[in-house]
């Protein structure tokens, strides 16, 4: 019978995974910043998925759906999907290596700076719906009008691909005592599962959400699928209304704790990323780092893996966190 703990790729899965990662691009550097070890007074590490192609961690994840995608659907024409910004910049990226049309969805009012990466990178931008789900349900109706593959949000092979970077960090590091890890639809924090059971790491895994956008966590808390309403402007990556309950099912059984940031924690964080490491971190890819920092005091004396997931926000409010003024 399957459990939810048997969807989790087992390591042999996740080498395999690495090696199509490996065959566009690198791995990323960790490093363990002094002025990041004072401000949370502990030893903690930082695994830069900013460093990617695309400034984010979602192009792993694309990159091994993708794969198997293109084995699966040799004769495929063209994809659609539904995006706040850097899994859209992923499949864009994807499909044209592939030589695929590409098509992404996005709210209205989303990053302007995400929205140009996308249409850089050759993918026809849709402009629908007010929030995340709604841009989902209109991608569903693109896939059956126009005869196109829709890309999910969470997939076990997205997370088999978001694995290989937790994979990197907890061999570079083996003796990590906690990583925490940002939730959008799951991929990120399955993926952290799936690589400690791998490599044998005994760490604790704490999800960080943003209390403005609370449904994984709530979901958590109840044990049961929580709808809950998304109003965070920093944490873009991490808007979302209805948890996937695939995703769902495997943080029941895999994590062991979960934090929610406020919009005011994630700009600390960003600066925080910014003044001690001289990164640009968006809100979701510093929600790791402002969650660390919300539990300092219970880190004292422990080895903490933060992800840099993703540094793709737009100029214009970076200025306002780093003034102060964006909270």
């Amino acid at each position: 019978m399957e459990t939810p703990l048997s969807l989790l790729p087992d390591k042999s899965e996740l080498e395999d995974a690495a090696a199509i990662v490996y065959r566009n691009v690198k791995p990323t550097p960790q490093y363990a910043w002094p002025l990041l070890a004072q401000r949370l007074g502990t030893e903690v590490w930082v695994k830069h998925e900013n460093h990617l192609p695309i400034g984010a961690f979602k192009l792993r994840s694309v990159l091994v759906y993708f794969d198997a995608l293109h084995r699966r659907e040799p004769g495929l024409r063209g994809v659609v999907t539904a995006t706040r910004g850097n899994h859209g910049q992923a499949v864009a990226y994807a499909a044209r290596q592939l030589g695929l049309e590409a098509t992404v969805v996005v709210p209205y009012g989303n990053s302007r700076e995400k929205n140009a990466a996308m249409r850089a990178l050759g993918a026809e931008l849709i402009e629908h719906g007010r929030d995340f789900q709604e841009s989902v349900g209109h991608s569903i109706e693109l896939a059956r009008q126009r005869g196109l593959y829709r890309v999910p949000s969470f997939h076990r092979d997205l997370m088999r691909g978001a694995a290989t970077f937790w994979l990197e960090l907890f061999n570079a590091v083996p003796d990590l005592d906690v990583v925490f890890a940002p939730i959008g639809m799951g991929s990120n924090i399955c993926g952290a599962a799936a690589a400690r059971a791998a490599t044998g790491s005994h760490a604790r895994i704490i999800g960080v959400v943003s209390d403005q956008a609370p449904a994984y966590a709530q979901s958590f808390a109840e044990r049961r699928i929580v709808e809950a309403p998304v109003s965070t402007r920093l944490a873009d990556g991490l808007a979302c209304r209805i948890p996937d309950p695939g995703a769902m099912a495997i943080i029941w059984e895999v994590v062991d704790e979960m934090v929610q940031v406020s919009e005011a924690e994630v700009a600390a964080a960003m600066r925080a990323y910014f003044t001690d490491t001289h990164n640009v971190a968006e809100g979701a890819g510093a929600a790791a780092l402002a969650g660390a920092l919300k539990l300092a005091d219970r880190l004292r004396g422990k080895r903490v893996g933060l992800p840099l997931s993703g540094g793709n926000v737009d100029g214009e409010l970076f200025a306002e966190v780093l003034s102060g003024s964006a909270h």
